[in-house]
């Protein structure tokens, strides 16, 4: 497997400093490029090719949406994922509809934040344990179709949000692949949508969860 090269952007040395051993001692990653600040961050992405950019919200008086969005205009083919103390709902849905592929919070584990980067090194989209279930809530609250989703039927969303595919959530929640079709079928009536991918995209969209297959 090919090796994934990684910016880190993150204004407290020390943080950074931590991140970078962590992510050293992990096989296939490797940090090419480190800053402190958007300014920064775009003079290092320009001068080495990074495949996904570690980025803190709280970077200075910079507002850290500003600086996603501006990555993402520059470097579309970086993926970004969000490293912050920020737990609530809204700047979830913030980030994600930045162009964020990745959402995780300081207070996770060494092996969560090596997760995270290879699983959207792979193309998947990745949303910490911590915050996937506040933004499912706080989203079928705001939405009335979102609200008719039955309790098995938001654990299937949930984990299809991490990016399992039908037979994984079936092993997970100790059912066929059949039932998680079914349901998949029956949310996909009630929120308007049809199969698999694009009723995680609504989710994504949406803000009822972060992840996509």
């Amino acid at each position: 497997m090919a090796t994934v090269r990684v910016a880190l952007v993150e204004d407290h040395h020390l943080v950074r400093e931590g991140v970078r051993l962590v992510l050293d001692m992990a096989p296939g990653i490797e940090v090419v490029a480190e800053a402190s600040s958007g300014d920064e961050a775009m003079a290092a992405l320009a001068m080495a090719r990074a495949d996904v950019v570690l980025l803190d919200l709280g970077l200075g008086d910079e507002v850290g949406f500003d600086v996603l969005r501006a990555i993402r205009a520059r470097h579309p083919a970086a993926k970004v994922v969000i490293l912050t103390m920020h737990r609530d709902p809204e700047a979830v849905r913030q980030a994600l509809g930045a162009g964020a592929v990745g959402y995780i919070v300081k207070g996770a584990h060494a092996g969560e934040l090596v997760d995270a980067i290879r699983a959207v090194a792979r193309g998947e989209r990745y949303l910490h344990s911590s915050v996937t279930g506040a933004v499912i809530e706080d989203s079928l609250r705001r939405q009335g179709d979102g609200g008719a989703l039955t309790t098995r039927e938001r654990e299937i969303l949930r984990l299809l949000s991490l990016g399992l595919s039908a037979p994984e959530v079936g092993r997970r929640l100790g059912i066929s692949v059949h039932t998680v079709h079914r349901h998949v079928a029956n949310m996909s009536s009630k929120l308007g949508v049809r199969g698999v991918v694009p009723l995680v995209r609504y989710a994504v969209e949406h803000g009822i969860a972060g992840a996509v297959a």
